[in-house]
């Protein structure tokens, strides 16, 4: 016992220590990164696909983005990004980006569903990355509105606004209303974090959430405005522009009428 107990106090006891909860961090650290990447990858392409996704990217995106999507001056790396990212981008019409400027703009898509497939095909090859969500990930019959809403209010308000409708940014950049997006784009957004919006994997928000988040904007979208004009549903700042502008008229009509009985 005497001698263990000197064995404990022993001078690299303290580094034996610490080299050993660096190793168990390390290790538990990679085993959840390649569990997410697991659960990031989980549909399959054909070769055919990606060879012409390759011919699309060659011809439509190497410009800015390089000829083995590398990344260039005028375009970020695309390796790792995943088919969501590509799916996202390109079926919102938001790439090819028509002009240079503070964001990629909504705009008609110039590939259609099988092309935008391919693209996203041979880019998910690239490198590990977020998939294409399932239809049961987006089944909004089976979310939860209220925990979304929930959510919702926590993440994505400050930028998107409470009721969805977008808000200005910074330096030009603005968050888009989320209003008649599909659900399929709502959810890849959330995956990749487009433009200054952040990446919300599964560690930050479950895909059971992100359902319930998708459930909630869509009952934002399908129901009626409730208790009157909606204003923008920007809140307080054009309710109280909206109060002021007409309490003025008010103050004035009423003073030119007090003028007018006295005269």
């Amino acid at each position: 016992m005497k001698a263990l107990s000197q064995k404990r106090r022993h001078p690299m006891a303290a580094l034996a220590l610490l080299v050993m909860a660096l190793l168990l961090t390390g290790g538990l650290y990679a085993v959840a990164t390649t569990t997410n990447e697991a659960k990031a990858e989980t549909t399959t392409y054909s070769a055919q696909d990606i060879e012409e996704g390759q011919k699309l990217f060659m011809a439509n995106c190497s410009t800015c983005h390089g000829m083995k999507a590398e990344g260039t001056s005028s375009g970020p790396s695309l390796i790792g990004v995943g088919a969501s990212a590509v799916d996202f981008q390109v079926g919102t019409g938001r790439m090819p980006m028509q002009m240079q400027g503070p964001q990629a703009q909504v705009k008609p898509q110039q590939f259609n569903e099988e092309q935008t497939s391919q693209l996203a095909a041979y880019v998910a090859s690239l490198g590990a990355g977020p998939s294409v969500p399932a239809d049961d990930d987006l089944d909004i019959s089976e979310g939860n509105s209220a925990n979304g809403a929930q959510v919702f209010l926590a993440n994505c308000a400050m930028c998107h606004n409470a009721a969805g409708q977008g808000g200005a940014l910074t330096r030009g950049k603005f968050a888009p209303s989320l209003m008649g997006v599909s659900e399929k784009h709502i959810y890849e957004a959330m995956q990749t974090g487009p433009q200054n919006m952040p990446v919300f994997n599964d560690a930050n928000i479950t895909p059971e959430e992100k359902r319930d988040v998708i459930t909630y904007l869509k009952t934002l979208d399908n129901n009626t405005t409730v208790g009157g004009f909606s204003l923008g549903s920007l809140g307080p700042v054009s309710e109280g522009l909206f109060i002021w502008t007409v309490g003025l008229v008010i103050v004035i009509g009423f003073t030119v009428w007090l003028t007018s009985r006295s005269a």
